[in-house]
C-alpha cells in the first residue's frame, strides 16, 4: 500500500459514521443539479438566438463529443490523482467556464461557435468528477455499515432528485431572469460541490499509484478497457446502457426543448423533465428499499421495457397532463438500471482498478449521443417533433426487448452484496471475448 492509502485508512478507521455518505450525495446532488440546469439553459439559450433545432442539435452533439474523449481518461486521472482530489479539481473548472458564458456575454459579445466552445470546456470536466465521486461509494457504504444496494439505490434516486431540481429550477429561472443569468445557479453548484467534496474523509479517497505502479495514461486506460471488455457481464451491460442513453437523451436534450419553445413555454419543459426525475427517484428507492428480493436480471430487463413503454405513451400523446404522467412511469420505470450497473461495476473490479472500470461505464453514458443528437435535430427539421418522438420510442423499445436475449445478463442474479479487493487475474477474465477492439 503507498504512502497515501495508509492515510485513508487512518481516515477510515473509528465509529461507523454516515457522515462521508450524506457528503459524498449533497456533492453529487449539487453537481447534479448544476449540470440538470445546463441541459435546459444551453439549448435554450441557442434556440433564443438562432431559432433553429438543427443548432440545438449541433450544440448537444459538439458538448457531448468531447465527453467521449475525457471521460475515457477520466478513470485513469481518477487512480492516478486520487479520489477526492480529482472531485473538486473538476467541480472548479466547470464552475470556471459555466461562469465564463454570462461574462463573455457581458462583454465581448455571445455568439453560437462561441457559445458551442465554451459548453464543450465546461462539459469536458464532468466525468472526472462523477466518476471521482462513484469511486468513493463502496468505502461509503462500508463506513455506515449499509449494503451496497442500498447506497447505490439511495445514490441513483438523489441523481434523479439532482436532475429534478436542476431542470426544473433552470426552466423556472429563464422565465424569470432569463437564460443568461440563469447560468449562474450552475456555476454556483459546481462550487459548493468542489468545497463540499473536499472536507470527505474516507479510505482510498487520497490512494495514488506508488512509483512501481503508475502506468502511463493510455496503458491505464488499456488496462481498464481489458479488463472490461473480457468480463461479459460487464462489457453487455455498458454496451446495452450505452444503446440506451444514445436514443433516449436525444429526447430530453433535443425534442423537448424544441417543442415547448415553440410554444413559449419553458415552465412546460421544467415540469415535465421534473416528472421523469421524480419517477426516476422513486424508482431508485423501491430498489434500494426491496430490490433484493427480486432476481436482478428480470429487474433489468423489465427496467428497460418499462423505460420504452412510457416513452411510447409520451410520444404518442397529444395531452400534456399524460406526458406528464407518462414522464413519471418512464422514470419509475428506469429507476433501477443505475444501481444494477452500479453494484456489477464495484463488485466485479478490484480496489485499484475501480476508477477506470467506473470511468469507461462514464465514457457510454456521457458519450454515447453524439450522432443521436445530430440526427435528432436533422429529423427534427424534416419530419417534425411528433414522428421523431416516435421513432426514438421505437428503438428504445427494441434495447428493451433485444436485453431479452442476453445471457449474460443472467449473471446479474449471483453479484455478491461487497465490493471486490482481489487483484485482477487471468481466471477473472472472460477470454471468449476476443482482443481489444483496439491497439
Amino acid at each position: 500500500m503507498t504512502t497515501s492509502g495508509l492515510s485513508d485508512a487512518a481516515e477510515g478507521s473509528g465509529d461507523d459514521s454516515i457522515v462521508p455518505f450524506l457528503q459524498l450525495e449533497a456533492a453529487t446532488i449539487l453537481s447534479g443539479a448544476g449540470n440538470g440546469a445546463a441541459l435546459v439553459v444551453l439549448p435554450w439559450l441557442v434556440l433564443e438566438r438562432t431559432g433553429n433545432p438543427a443548432d440545438a442539435g449541433l450544440l448537444a452533439a459538439a458538448t457531448a463529443l468531447p465527453l467521449l474523449a475525457s471521460s475515457l481518461f477520466s478513470g485513469a486521472l481518477v487512480d492516478r490523482m486520487g479520489r477526492r482530489r480529482t472531485s473538486v479539481v473538476s467541480d472548479l473548472c466547470s464552475a470556471a467556464s459555466v461562469s465564463a458564458i454570462p461574462i463573455v456575454a457581458a462583454t465581448v459579445g455571445l455568439n453560437l461557435p462561441l457559445l458551442i466552445a465554451l459548453a464543450v470546456l465546461g462539459a469536458v470536466f464532468d466525468p472526472a468528477g462523477v466518476t471521482a465521486r462513484e469511486a468513493m461509494l463502496p468505502a461509503a457504504a462500508t463506513r455506515c455499515g449499509w449494503r451496497l444496494q442500498r447506497v447505490n439505490g439511495i445514490h441513483e434516486a438523489v441523481w434523479g432528485v439532482a436532475f429534478l431540481i436542476g431542470p426544473g429550477v433552470g426552466g423556472l429561472l429563464i422565465a424569470a431572469v432569463g437564460a443568461i443569468s440563469a447560468l449562474w445557479f450552475t456555476a454556483g453548484a459546481f462550487l459548493v460541490s468542489a468545497v463540499t467534496v473536499a472536507t470527505i474523509r474516507l479510505p482510498h479517497a487520497d490512494r495514488t499509484p506508488s512509483v512501481e505502479e503508475r502506468e502511463p495514461i493510455w496503458q491505464s486506460v488499456r488496462t481498464g478497457a481489458a479488463f472490461v471488455w473480457r468480463d461479459r457481464l460487464l462489457r453487455t451491460l455498458l454496451l446495452v446502457v450505452a444503446a440506451l442513453v444514445s436514443v433516449y437523451m436525444p429526447i430530453e436534450a433535443v425534442l423537448l426543448p424544441v417543442e415547448f419553445e415553440a410554444q413559449g413555454a419553458p415552465g412546460r419543459l421544467g415540469l415535465l423533465v421534473t416528472a421523469i426525475s421524480a419517477g426516476w427517484v422513486l424508482g431508485a428507492l423501491a430498489y434500494a428499499w426491496r430490490g433484493h428480493r427480486l432476481r436482478r436480471s428480470r429487474l433489468f430487463r423489465g427496467a428497460l421495457i418499462a423505460t420504452a413503454v412510457g416513452l411510447g405513451v409520451m410520444a404518442a400523446s397529444d395531452s400534456y397532463p399524460v406526458m406528464v404522467l407518462a414522464g413519471l412511469a418512464l422514470g419509475f420505470g428506469y429507476g433501477p438500471v443505475g444501481p444494477i450497473l452500479n453494484l456489477a461495476l464495484q463488485t466485479r473490479s478490484p480496489e485499484h482498478l475501480r476508477g477506470r472500470v467506473v470511468g469507461l461505464a462514464s465514457s457510454g453514458e456521457y458519450a454515447a449521443g453524439p450522432l443521436g443528437y445530430l440526427l435528432a435535430g436533422l429529423l427534427v427539421d424534416r419530419l417534425g417533433v411528433g414522428p421523431t418522438f416516435v421513432l426514438l420510442a421505437v428503438l428504445v423499445g427494441l434495447v428493451g426487448l433485444g436485453s431479452l436475449a442476453l445471457r449474460p445478463l443472467n449473471e446479474l442474479n449471483d453479484l455478491p452484496d461487497e465490493p471486490s479487493e482481489h487483484p485482477v487475474t487471468d481466471a477473472t477474465l472472460d477470454h471468449g471475448a476476443g482482443p481489444l477492439p483496439f491497439h
